[in-house]
């Protein structure tokens, strides 16, 4: 059988609003579509999530439990992570990523470690080390993927001080498995350096990274010309954007906008 998400919400006694977190977190939502309608969850999904449900009612994170469910082998990496163990973290995320592709890795295993390993450091200030050299590893992991040779046809780039590159490279990297060419400008991009770059690269698409509206605010959206330009990140929440600019909010979104728009 399969369910809609408010029936799925219903029979586990849930908040609509819990459901749809764990599916943009964690990756536990619906795995079946139907042409022209919204995904329907099957009966796999309910029994994860039904785990999900018993799992954080006896204590366990949320992150840490979705980690069991949609990845057992993210148990690994988290291991390796409490070890500061560098290399083991690659070797784990570029293990995953070959198996399971990007995508998934990223929203099964890696997101949720680092939104769990976050948490911890907003409300105890500890773990900035393990958060720093976590998310180095990964960026290894996904820059050794993502190597993929041609006319890069999409621009990356960070806000002007947007020091939050991560999700760039990863872009990179799921980008790379489809065989598209992207140039990754990286971090803390100079306004005048990011209309430059357009102009020298004239790619087909442009993706901009700000995590904070500070540094959203920076982007010279007006002076890009008529490249068509997609924003991501939490800090374009509440701006207004210019006509042909587009807000991409996951990571499968802006692979599949990218992809149709090239």
């Amino acid at each position: 059988m399969e369910w809609s998400a408010g029936a799925v919400a219903r029979m586990l006694g849930i908040a609509p609003t819990t459901l749809r977190t764990w599916d943009r977190r964690y990756g536990l939502g619906p795995s079946t579509r139907q042409e022209g309608k919204h995904r329907r969850y099957n009966d796999d999904d309910l029994a994860r999530l039904r785990r999900m449900v018993e799992l954080t009612g006896s204590g366990v994170a949320p992150a840490s439990a979705a980690a069991t469910l949609v990845a057992p082998e993210g148990l690994d990496f988290v291991s390796a992570a409490d070890r500061m163990d560098a290399a083991g973290m690659r070797r784990v995320a570029a293990d995953l990523i070959a198996r399971h592709g990007v995508v998934h890795t990223w929203d099964a295993v890696l997101v949720p470690f680092l939104v769990e390993i976050g948490e911890r450091v907003a409300s105890t200030a500890a773990g900035v080390e393990i958060e720093h050299v976590a998310s180095g590893s990964i960026t290894d992991a996904m820059r050794a993927s993502g190597v993929v040779v041609g006319t890069p046809s999409v621009l990356l780039a960070c806000a002007p001080d947007e020091q939050h590159s991560l999700p760039l490279d990863v872009l990179a990297a799921a980008l790379a498995e489809k065989d598209c060419v992207a140039r990754n400008l990286g971090a803390r991009v100079p306004a005048d350096a990011l209309v430059s770059a357009v102009r020298l690269v004239r790619p087909a698409v442009v993706v901009i990274w700000a995590h904070d509206r500070v540094y959203a605010d920076q982007v010279p959206l007006s002076d890009l010309g008529d490249v068509p330009v997609l924003v991501a990140g939490s800090g374009w929440a509440g701006v207004e954007l210019p006509p042909g600019v587009a807000v991409v909010d996951t990571l499968r979104g802006a692979v599949e906008t990218i992809l149709s728009r090239i």
